[in-house]
């Protein structure tokens, strides 16, 4: 026979994905980040069962990606260390807590320093090595840092450290 007409595949029906990259060393969550990453895993797992079970099973990517997609959020779930700031005293700036600045026209606005899992710019949390985190971080109400962004260095003052909102 033609080598042709020889399905190389043959029996390789489960399609290969790059892994998601896991970030080194422990993966420091809030309570709140610890839920969120156990509610995905959950969804993710049903997600799987609904594929398993479909009709029409020919195409093995969804069901690769979720595998895959598993295998990393298990990963992050491994190497979660909660860290609940409502232990912290609020005199400085710290992991889980909120923390509102003030620029240099006077316009305010409130971070909070969250676990890369849980990080979302628009809600304004941010993971801790962001710069903007990096420079917060050990601050004091009425300390001034530089924010060091690409499109250049910003002042902010410290006005205000919180709680965060759950």
């Amino acid at each position: 026979m033609s080598r042709a007409f020889v399905n190389e595949d043959a029996g390789n029906d489960r399609p290969d994905l790059p892994e998601l990259p896991v970030s080194p060393g422990p993966n420091i969550v809030t309570p709140r980040g610890l839920a969120a990453l156990q509610t995905r895993i959950a969804q993710r797992q049903a997600d799987l069962a609904a594929l398993k079970v479909r009709a029409e099973r020919l195409d093995k990517l969804p069901e690769a990606a979720a595998e895959r997609d598993l295998r990393w959020l298990k990963a992050r779930l491994k190497a979660a260390v909660v860290i609940d700031p409502a232990g912290h005293d609020l005199t400085e700036v710290a992991f889980g807590l909120a923390v509102t600045v003030a620029d240099l026209d006077g316009r305010e606005t409130a971070y909070e320093i969250v676990g890369e899992d849980e990080a979302d710019a628009p809600r304004h949390r941010i993971a801790p090595n962001s710069p903007l985190a990096l420079a917060l971080l050990g601050a004091q109400v009425g300390d001034v840092v530089t924010w060091k962004r690409p499109s250049g260095r910003v002042d902010l003052e410290v006005i205000r450290i919180a709680h965060a909102d759950t």
